[in-house]
């Protein structure tokens, strides 16, 4: 049985403690449906409540909107890397890295559009934990991540797992079970099989 987001965030946490620099980036990087959301809050929690400032924030704000898709006809496999502005993501991380005072987008599932200028992230903010599937992906632009990374987190999930947990997603958002099948089976363990088969090494495995 996985472990609790906040087990694991507090077997974690040393990890982190650890780390040297006034500002550090963790990518917390995983196939879709290994827990990213979960475990990065829970980090983010761990730190809060030993007196550090943290945040977080996802890779999904970055959603090219379905407008764009249908143009590209993508939008059937939204989520994939290519309905991404990844340069758009690579240029806010790099802000961050240097330590600037930001505001980024974020994604609202509900309505299936990102937000633009959702958030707030203060210069001063300690931890930045960015969750997302291709923090690691060894495709460009991608790829240009992997050295900004003060610490990369690798969410290990048995493919079996994600396959449950995918297809229960699409059911809880009211699918019928054959065409919440269809876009498991279709998108999302594509996207889950890119991650696993793309990806550099991270500094840390953690099972989930």
């Amino acid at each position: 049985m996985p472990s609790r987001p906040e087990d694991t965030a507090q077997t974690t946490l040393p990890h982190l403690l650890a780390l040297q620099g006034s500002r550090k980036l963790i990518a917390v990087a995983g196939p879709p449906g290994s827990g990213k959301s979960s475990v990065s809050a829970a980090l983010c929690s761990a730190l809060q409540q030993v007196g550090h400032s943290a945040a977080v924030v996802p890779m999904d704000g970055f959603h090219l909107d379905n407008g764009i898709l249908m143009q590209r006809g993508l939008l059937e496999r939204k989520g994939s890397p290519p309905t991404f502005d990844a340069a758009g993501f690579v240029h806010l991380v790099r802000r961050i890295a240097a330590g600037e005072d930001v505001v980024y987008p974020v994604f609202d599932r509900d309505r299936d559009i990102a937000v633009a200028g959702a958030v707030h992230l203060p210069a001063e903010t300690e931890f930045v934990i960015f969750e997302g599937n291709y923090l690691l992906l060894s495709d460009s632009p991608w790829c240009d991540l992997r050295p900004l990374w003060t610490l990369a987190i690798a969410i290990d999930t048995p493919r079996e797992v994600l396959a449950h947990r995918l297809l229960q997603r699409w059911l809880d958002q009211g699918l019928p079970e054959v065409q919440a099948t269809a876009r498991r089976d279709q998108n999302d363990l594509p996207n889950a099989d890119l991650v696993l088969s793309h990806s550099v090494p991270s500094d840390l495995t953690i099972p989930n």
